[in-house]
């Protein structure tokens, strides 16, 4: 659905907060799941995401996509079409699992620029596929969409006033694409990147706004977190679901249960199913005085490399079907299935490990007693100082980026322009809720998600900051001469 040119970012606030806060179980009553004759299980996500980017005709907004259709002697631009059909393809290989007695679960993640660029390119076969795949009964047991930053923005370095706004932003686009009741399912988040905050106060922020926008769990990586203590999770408390806390430098506190993906390969384990053949020599996890089958959790690029493009079909039909043949005690299944089973079977939230974002316990000793965020950014810079390494900058699954050093010129724009929205939306918001739902709002609001695209900054310098540079400035006249 596209309005006024303008993708469906905002407006209905109100209207989708009902939807996403109700109660409800979403994934266990239509589960075919009994975790007594359970050992293991593993759970496998596909993240899809293409920018947008100011490269169309007369440098109008366009998907990142629909440029590479249009350039195809640039670089692997060809590739263009195969990308398409493998963010459609699980409508064919599901129900031909289904009918062959198998019982297929997978986890899907498409960024809002992804499913606003299937609209603009008119690419119907896509949207009808993932429709079917978020609404018909025979196949929503077995797909769990999961939510993410509608400009596939990285938390730690997107502005604090911005995170509710990516997420409330994605979730206007899945409802107007696929209606609100597919949209109360969506209960598990996937970070864009992986990335993870490590500083308190937006680590709280973020999980904060994810129980607020209805979410009950969040995927996290392995390395980016770390138990209460300063050490790393062991390999067994990875197969259990954790219960990551936020604690902000006012001594607040706020958690959210994640599922650990474990380090590694991310296209080349997935696209072989190697956490299915894991979960196959795994024996149930002891919690407290019970015990739970291990879970082996995993997510990969969806179209990503010749892996994931012709490896991953036929690699995940003949797990499945390895699965069907087998004795029933390892199974696949989706997040918040697996979360509603275990908390049918009278496992609650906080019976799960507490975790903490990685770095985090350094900080707690470094601050002792302080609160605040003056004390808080003391206690950073001490330990900046003592130790140069050390880093509140996140973690994501490409640790040996950074994704704010040599990047000034597109983080002082974004900083800019979100204080520049906020000054000029945020009054007019409070006095009349209904002013999201102008084309001056969202004009604006989309340059600003657009400019947190982590895409700007993930390719380098040159072309993807210029055209950073250019949202900016277009941004920047949207908010001198705002309609």
């Amino acid at each position: 659905m596209v309005l006024d040119g303008l993708p469906p970012i905002a407006g209905r606030e109100a209207e989708i907060q009902a939807v996403v806060q109700r109660p409800a179980l979403v994934a266990a009553p239509h589960s075919n799941l009994r975790l007594e004759t359970l050992r293991s299980a593993f759970a496998c996500a596909l993240h899809m995401h293409q920018p947008t980017i100011p490269a169309g005709a007369d440098g109008g907004l366009i998907s990142h996509l629909q440029y590479m259709q249009e350039h195809p002697g640039e670089g692997d631009n060809h590739n263009a079409e195969p990308f398409a059909q493998c963010y459609r393809r699980l409508v064919d290989i599901l129900p031909r699992l289904i009918a062959q007695g198998c019982n297929p679960r997978i986890m899907l993640d498409y960024s809002g620029t992804l499913l606003w660029g299937f609209e603009q390119m008119g690419r119907r076969d896509i949207l009808e596929a993932l429709k079917r795949l978020a609404t018909d009964p025979a196949l929503t047991p077995h797909v769990e969409f999961l939510g993410t930053f509608w400009g596939h923005a990285v938390a730690p370095s997107t502005p604090i006033p911005d995170i509710k706004l990516q997420l409330q932003a994605w979730q206007h686009q899945f409802a107007a694409q696929f209606g609100l009741e597919a949209l109360g399912r969506v209960k598990g988040f996937s970070p864009p990147e992986m990335h993870l905050p490590n500083h308190p106060d937006t680590l709280f922020a973020l999980v904060s706004a994810l129980r607020e926008c209805g979410y009950r769990w969040l995927l996290v990586q392995e390395h980016s977190v770390e138990n209460p203590d300063g050490s790393p999770l062991s390999r067994e408390q990875t197969l259990l679901p954790n219960r990551l806390v936020a604690r902000s430098s006012s001594g607040e506190q706020v958690s959210i249960v994640a599922l650990v993906k474990t380090q590694g390969s991310d296209t080349k384990l997935v696209g072989q199913m190697q956490p299915c053949y894991e979960a196959l020599g795994l024996d149930r996890q002891p919690l407290g005085d019970r015990t739970l089958p291990a879970l082996v959790s995993q997510i990969a690029d969806g179209e990503n490399g010749g892996v994931m493009m012709n490896e991953f079909p036929p690699a995940f039909e003949q797990a499945h079907r390895r699965l069907a043949e087998g004795d029933g005690s390892t199974a696949a299944v989706n997040g918040s299935e697996w979360l509603e089973l275990l908390a049918a079977e009278g496992f609650r939230d906080d019976d799960y490990p507490a975790i903490q974002a990685v770095g985090q316990q350094r900080l707690w000793q470094q601050l002792g007693g302080g609160q605040g965020a003056a004390a808080l950014g003391a206690a950073i810079d001490a330990l900046q100082r003592s130790d140069p390494g050390f880093s509140m900058e996140g973690a994501s699954w490409t640790n040996n980026l950074s994704w704010v050093q040599g990047y000034e010129s597109v983080l002082e724009p974004m900083q800019q322009l979100s204080a520049q929205f906020h000054a000029h939306f945020d009054p007019l918001v409070a006095a009349d809720p209904t002013i999201t739902a102008t084309p001056a709002y969202r004009e604006a609001l989309l340059h600003l998600l657009l400019l947190e695209t982590s895409c700007f900054r993930y390719w380098g310098q040159g072309t993807w900051t210029d055209y950073a540079r250019e949202i900016h400035r277009r941004g920047e006249a949207l908010l001198a001469n705002p309609g």
